[in-house]
């Protein structure tokens, strides 16, 4: 397990949803900049707040935040 790694399909998923960084963050009661920090894997997230995103787009934790193989 020490070679996978958590990505995030944030930023697809709200631009395929035509959903603005600030309608998202105002919609779960965060920051833009906080969404940013998401999607640029630059914040890590709680579970209650994977929760909150995976709901928000209606899927899964883990169709929203994929385990992938980590780069060597």
């Amino acid at each position: 397990m020490k070679d996978l790694i958590y990505s995030n399909n944030v930023h697809d998923l709200r631009k395929d949803r035509n959903i603005s960084q600030n309608k998202m963050a105002e919609d779960l009661g965060v920051s833009r900049r906080t969404i940013s920090k998401i999607e640029n894997c630059d914040q890590n997230l709680s579970l209650e707040m994977a929760y909150r995103i995976s709901a928000y787009f209606n899927l899964l934790i883990p169709e929203v935040f994929p385990l992938t193989q980590k780069d060597n």
